[in-house]
């Protein structure tokens, strides 16, 4: 195998290795609950697939007309309470950023400030990034192969 052929293969196993595909394999998984308190609060709670609490975690609402309000962080048990606005109605939106390939998405119905607890749904928001990483690696193989071939 020629110099730029074997330099480019490396680069694009390099690319594969640290593309963001790798930190989706540790997700989040996050659940609401209600507090049976005076307050009608929720808590959130977040874990990695792997069981460890999502601490620190950046949480965002957002309204049905897209508007965001970040709530808060997670605590070091991976847990949030947070109230919703009272005549709140539509589909609301939970947002968990745990960093880079760390996220979870809850869309939750509400009705005259309640969550609608059984009927959320988890929503994946797709990344492009491994997409564009995995699909620059091979522009680069194939341009030196070009590259090879007029030399």
């Amino acid at each position: 195998m020629t110099q730029p052929v074997s330099t480019a293969l490396r680069a694009l196993a390099l690319a594969l290795l640290l593309s963001p595909a790798a930190a989706q394999a540790h997700g989040i998984e996050s659940s609401l609950t209600r507090l049976e308190s005076l307050t009608n609060s929720l808590v959130l709670e977040s874990r990695f697939s792997n069981g460890e609490p999502t601490s620190d975690a950046v949480v965002r609402l957002v309204a049905p007309d897209g508007e965001s309000l970040e709530l808060g962080r997670t605590n070091a048990e991976g847990q949030l309470s947070f109230a919703l606005p009272k005549q709140a109605n539509g589909e609301w939106e939970l947002q968990v950023d745990g960093g880079p390939g760390h996220r979870d998405y809850l869309e939750m119905p509400v009705k005259a400030g309640q969550a609608q607890l059984d009927q959320i749904s988890r929503h994946h928001h797709s990344n492009p990034l491994p997409w564009l990483s995995a699909l620059g690696a091979t522009a680069m193989l194939l341009g030196l192969q070009r590259m090879r071939r007029f030399r």
